[in-house]
């Protein structure tokens, strides 16, 4: 089971949040870091997560087409 932290950066869906999760990836050929942002649409029981909350979150089964992920706690 994967884990990510991120920043909430959507939350106008009913029981859904969009998690932007940053992390680093180094060219190939020059070695430069450079940062990567990537969203991931998360399951938010309660509606109780607000936009810049910093949260938790794990894989889990296919809920809908575009939700494979699940909010397990404000970080």
């Amino acid at each position: 089971m994967r884990f990510k932290k991120g920043v909430v950066s959507s939350n106008k869906m009913d029981k859904t949040v969009v998690v932007s999760v940053q992390f680093y990836k180094s060219h190939s050929k020059y070695k430069k870091r450079f940062k990567v942002t990537k969203k991931f649409y998360a399951h938010d029981e309660e509606n109780k997560f607000n936009i810049w909350d910093l949260v938790t979150i794990k894989e889990t089964r296919p809920l809908s087409k575009l939700k494979r992920w699940e909010v397990v706690s404000e970080s």
